[in-house]
């Protein structure tokens, strides 16, 4: 990261520590500042006090899906248009459809190639 560059920053909402731990590990080896969150509720309750440059979300989790938390944060000025990328382990049409329509950025199928989320890092995230 180049001096005097803003440190880009990446809330990862999902309910399995493993994968929390494992993409978060990754991205904070690429340089990005992370933040996780284990519910929709809790990724809520962290976004009342930053903003991230992009959120990376499972679909399946149980307090409150991932579309649901999306749909929510869309309806919000602070988080509109912050880029949302689906983390699931859902490879089925209609879910992608849905994801579109309430406007994910992109969908990644669990297990996550590290290749594919660089792609989209650089994508969304340009420096």
């Amino acid at each position: 990261m180049a001096t005097g560059e803003k440190k880009k920053h990446i809330l990862i909402v999902d309910d399995e520590e493993i994968w929390l731990s494992v993409i978060s590990q990754y991205l904070k080896a690429q340089g990005y500042g992370v933040v996780t969150a284990s519910s929709g509720a809790d990724a809520l309750s962290a976004l009342k006090s930053f903003t991230p440059d992009l959120i990376m979300s499972d679909v399946r989790m149980p307090d409150m899906n991932g579309f649901e938390f999306v749909d929510t944060i869309k309806k919000r000025s602070a988080t509109k248009a912050t880029p949302v990328i689906f983390l699931s382990a859902i490879d089925d049409f209609d879910a992608r459809r849905v994801a579109r329509d309430i406007g994910a950025a992109d969908y990644l199928v669990k297990p996550l190639d590290a290749a594919d989320v660089g792609a989209i890092l650089k994508k969304f995230l340009a420096r």
